[in-house]
């Protein structure tokens, strides 16, 4: 690894003086370390990746691990496919949901969990009912809502609906907010 560390250092014109400087690790411990005499560690290793705004894994040259896509395996409920963008555990989830096609409208059934939902609508016209509001969003439209209010997805005239969901348990706002004093672009079906 040392050998890999000089070379990038030199290859950024990066003097062992200012690399000490930027990274708070002394110029003697940074000289072992490309030299092979210091073994090293997360400590050490840490500061230089930041500098040199690298991963850490090409820092130390680390193997590749396997294919970066993402196996989409697509799960069913409540009638409708989603299908996961991201594997991250925890934090925000990413989901592209598709509501089938029915030829008798669904009566909604409002459900509440934990959360913070946005979505935006690919294909189709999605019905939303959210506590009190029951909203159509066309293609191109979004919103986003606590998931701790009673709400509902179907097809708003029975085709097929396809839409990107992102979900976050942890119910932190994503990056569009919603002023709920502000008519919707939607039509209500009041």
């Amino acid at each position: 690894m040392g050998p890999r560390l000089r070379a990038l250092r030199r290859h950024r014109g990066i003097t062992l003086a200012e690399l000490a400087t930027t990274t708070g690790v002394s110029e003697s411990t940074l000289s072992r370390l490309e030299s092979g005499q210091r073994r090293a560690t997360l400590e050490l290793l840490l500061p230089l990746a930041r500098t040199y705004n690298v991963p850490l894994d090409e820092l130390v040259g680390a193997p590749r691990t396997g294919d970066p896509r993402i196996h989409l395996t697509p799960i069913r409920r409540f009638g409708m496919t989603f299908v996961p963008l991201s594997r991250r555990p925890g934090g925000v989830q990413a989901f592209k949901m598709i509501i089938p096609a029915r030829p008798e409208p669904l009566v909604p059934t409002p459900q509440t969990h934990d959360g913070f939902e946005w979505l935006y609508v690919l294909n189709g016209n999605l019905r939303l009912v959210l506590g009190e509001r029951d909203l159509t969003l066309p293609p191109g439209e979004a919103a986003e809502f606590d998931t701790s209010l009673p709400h509902w997805l179907g097809s708003a005239d029975g085709g097929v609906v396809e839409l990107l969901i992102l979900f976050d348990p942890q119910g932190m706002r994503t990056h569009i907010h919603a002023d709920p004093h502000r008519p919707s672009h939607g039509r209500s079906r009041r």
